[in-house]
């Protein structure tokens, strides 16, 4: 997998032209999902191990097996870490690799979203409750029925409903699930059952949650992208199509769907007039990180936007030892964000 480019570029560099500060330093974190839950933030992140796995495009080497919740009064605030709040022992249905999770909360429950693997190698995606924000989680006995991929992503609109947006490709094995059944075939290949690149590019799911968000309310549909003629993006235009880490948020009446462009290293947006679609491309939100990955979650807090998201300079670029940060987000007059350079002056080219 190509790496975001740092070679002209020092750590202490990096670390002194940082636009913002690493949140948590004594583990390592990702792919948070910060939400305000009672007038507080918390953050809902992988924890990032060690796990001595071999770095691969399949992701083995991301080798995470809990979940920590990181509560902050405000986003200047310390960051507390509130210690394990679910395990993968814990999971009847699980085996391995709980990667990028998100929360919701309904009726005074929280509910944690998760991705990982059966006993199978199949990655589904679980629901765990609490009766708190930090847990413990109590998860249910089974995955979501027919869910697939990776990457949770649980938006609540304003009439109540709750909709699920997931999936990634490469390690996330959402292109495996092209036919509706899981195609085990080339099972070292993250590239295998791709779309070619003059095709329509494999598209995040969209479903519609029960009452009770313990499964889907109806078959997932894709969350298509168009580009600025009103085509589809293409799977070969890799600096906008979409790869994983879903987002979706909110603004002056519009949906703005956000995601990993994964391979290119850019946070991008685009946006539509319902949860389901179609949404049409507008920027990007991210410039590249330190690190291959890129992940993230958008909220409001007192009237300001932020962008949280993570990079590996603690690390001093390990791949899957990555820690989270936070940084404002703007929208300028016509709702367009504009696009975040994590080291300011200092560019990390994809």
């Amino acid at each position: 997998m190509p790496e975001a480019n740092i070679d002209h570029i020092s750590f202490a560099d990096l670390k002194k032209n940082a636009i913002s500060k690493v949140l948590i330093s004594h583990i390592y974190t990702a792919d948070p999902s910060a939400h305000v839950f009672q007038n507080k933030i918390y953050i809902y992140p992988s924890h990032d191990i060690d796990a001595g796995e071999a770095f691969d495009d399949l992701g083995s080497h991301f080798a995470m097996e809990d979940y920590h919740v990181i509560s902050m009064d405000t986003p200047g605030s310390e960051a507390i870490d509130h210690g394990i709040a679910l395990h993968v022992n814990d999971v009847p249905w699980a085996e391995k690799q709980m990667w990028a999770p998100d929360a919701a909360e309904k009726d005074g429950k929280y509910f944690l979203f998760f991705p990982a693997k059966d006993h199978e190698g199949i990655f589904r995606i679980g629901v765990a409750i609490a009766d708190s924000p930090t847990g413990p989680f109590k998860p249910q006995a089974s995955a979501i029925k027919d869910s697939f991929s990776i990457d949770p992503a649980v938006f609540k609109d304003d009439d109540g409903s709750y909709y699920m947006y997931f999936g990634g490709i490469w390690g996330g094995q959402l292109q495996r699930w092209q036919t509706g059944k899981f195609n085990a075939a080339n099972p070292q290949s993250p590239f295998a059952h791709l779309p070619a690149d003059n095709e329509p590019a494999l598209c995040a799911k969209v479903a519609k949650l029960t009452d009770d968000l313990l499964q889907f309310a109806e078959k997932p549909v894709d969350v298509v992208i168009l580009d600025e003629n009103g085509n589809a993006l293409l799977q070969g235009d890799t600096n906008r199509r979409f790869f994983e880490a879903s987002w979706v948020y909110k603004y002056n009446d519009k949906y703005y769907f956000t995601y990993s462009t994964g391979d290119t290293h850019f946070i991008c947006y685009a946006i539509g007039d319902n949860p389901y679609g179609p949404f049409k491309y507008a920027g990007r939100i991210l410039n590249p990180v330190v690190g291959w990955t890129t992940h993230h979650s958008i909220i409001e807090f007192n009237g300001e936007w932020y962008l949280f998201y993570h990079d590996s300079s603690l690390s001093e670029g390990i791949t899957h030892l990555r820690s989270i940060k936070v940084t404002k987000l703007t929208h300028d007059k016509n709702g367009l964000i504009k696009t975040i350079d994590p080291y300011g002056e200092l560019k990390v080219s994809e």
